[in-house]
């Protein structure tokens, strides 16, 4: 353990020099994976995770893996959707540890980035690329980890396996790629706990790190159908019973509702550890809400105050789309909408549902869920992994506390906690308080924040593996 620390310590400063030195040469590997990586396009409409995985699997098998050690999976009717499995033998002391990144991306039109997003560029000490930070800076990481543990010849106690796969930017597919696995591969990446992406380093407006956000669990997803039809008629002669009117009134009640307070033992944990980092009377409302009874007004004002606080204190329900009418010299014969609800773990879709109905109010409104959600519990906060993760934040960024966080989006870690396989989001990155561009233009990743991701990711699963 000591050797480690040393390792870790001496890792740590030369990575505070990195930026006027020379990269090491682990370094200099994982910067040629990942701009190779993030090179291949891999986007739904033209792009090709097939290619993705064969190139990562080219690497490994420089790195010594063996054709025996690696997997490429490609779904039936699914050519450019190929996913990539390599595992690094263990003495089977313990059950795997799964590194899972995903290798496809957002959509990225030329026209509209300031510079080529499948090209990566580094200007001011940022790399720039659609795929810079989600998620192939952490996808490339794990290549470049995984060659290195080859390298060193390291028989860990367990397994360690990782997977690159297609598709999780893609909600629903037919081809998601860990989803996939699961249905028709399982033992390929049945493990006891996964690193997986979600979780990042927050900075504040200067750069500063201010807390190390450790991903454990995410809220289900799942949208509702509502339609309401009738006879219709002249738009001369109106009635009362208009289904635009029917459907407006219902969505207007659905706006103003608010669904209960649901704290769990994670967003117990980000808010008590985010109150000790920002202070003010944001932090005194943080406190007050997890108070028992909780302070209503202190709920509302951070409710109100931050989309995130909201997302995560309860679950949410918006209309996304509507569609109503068929001329416009007719009364509407039919008008629908989309709700799409963010559901807390630990919370039901029919209770949602449920819900849904009495908050509309208008039995003319029909309601349907939209194909079956994938219900995920959160995993629980495993001591182990929680408590190496503050070890190496504290000595990679003394003082930055390290936080459990909801996501309030969907990875494809609901796959993997809905099959028992704990998940947690962990990537060692920097992430400003705009997203760095992911999902949108000029997608970026601080330079050195791309090597201490490195360093962290190593040395984690080199204490979760041992």
């Amino acid at each position: 353990m000591v050797a480690m620390q040393q390792r870790l310590l001496g890792t740590v400063l030369f990575l505070s020099m990195s930026a006027a030195h020379a990269l090491t040469p682990d370094q200099q590997e994982l910067r040629a994976i990942y701009q190779e990586l993030v090179e291949i396009n891999t986007t739904n409409s033209v792009g090709s995770c097939t290619v993705a995985a064969n190139a990562m699997a080219a690497r490994l098998k420089q790195g010594g893996y063996t054709d025996a050690d690696m997997q490429l999976v490609v779904p039936p009717n699914g050519p450019a959707k190929g996913n990539l499995v390599a595992r690094l033998k263990g003495t089977g002391a313990k059950k795997p540890l799964l590194l899972l990144g995903h290798l496809d991306v957002v959509e990225a039109k030329r026209e509209d980035w300031t510079r080529d997003p499948f090209k990566l560029v580094e200007e001011g000490g940022y790399l720039y690329a659609r795929g810079a930070f989600d998620n192939k800076a952490q996808a490339a990481t794990f290549v470049a980890n995984m060659m290195r543990y080859k390298r060193n010849k390291l028989v860990p106690k367990r397994d360690l396996i990782l997977a690159l796969t297609c598709d999780e930017e893609m909600v629903p597919s037919e081809f998601d790629g860990v989803d996939y696995l699961l249905k028709h591969h399982r033992p390929l990446i049945d493990a006891e706990l996964a690193l997986a992406e979600g979780g990042f380093i927050a900075v504040d407006a200067s750069g500063k790190p201010v807390s190390h956000g450790v991903a454990a669990g995410e809220k289900i997803f799942q949208s509702f159908a509502l339609e309401v039809t009738n006879k219709g008629g002249h738009s001369s002669l109106p009635v009362h019973d208009n289904a635009i009117v029917h459907l407006a009134d219902g969505l207007s009640r659905l706006g103003k509702f608010a669904f209960p307070l649901h704290l769990s033992a994670t967003t117990r944990a980000y808010f008590d550890g985010t109150s000790k980092v920002i202070g003010g009377t944001q932090a005194a409302d943080m406190q007050a809400l997890l108070r028992e009874p909780p302070d209503q007004a202190a709920i509302a004002r951070l409710s109100d105050n931050n989309p995130y606080y909201n997302a995560v204190l309860r679950t949410t329900c918006i209309p996304t789309t509507v569609n109503a009418g068929h001329a416009t010299n007719a009364q509407p014969q039919r008008a629908q909408a989309v709700v799409n609800c963010r559901i807390l773990p630990g919370e039901s879709v029919a209770d949602v549902q449920q819900t849904l109905v009495r908050v509309l109010a208008d039995e003319q409104i029909h309601l349907a869920p939209m194909g079956t959600a994938v219900v995920a519990p959160a995993p629980p906060l495993n001591p182990l992994l929680m408590k190496s993760v503050q070890d190496l934040t504290k000595k990679m960024w003394p003082g930055v506390p390290v936080i459990p966080i909801l996501v309030a989006g969907a990875t494809d870690g609901r796959f993997l906690n809905s099959a028992g396989i704990a998940t947690y989001g962990i990537s060692g990155l920097f992430k400003e308080a705009n997203g760095s561009g992911t999902h949108g233009l000029n997608e970026r990743l601080r330079t050195e924040s791309l090597y201490e991701g490195q360093t962290i990711l190593y040395e984690l699963a080199l204490r979760l593996a041992e």
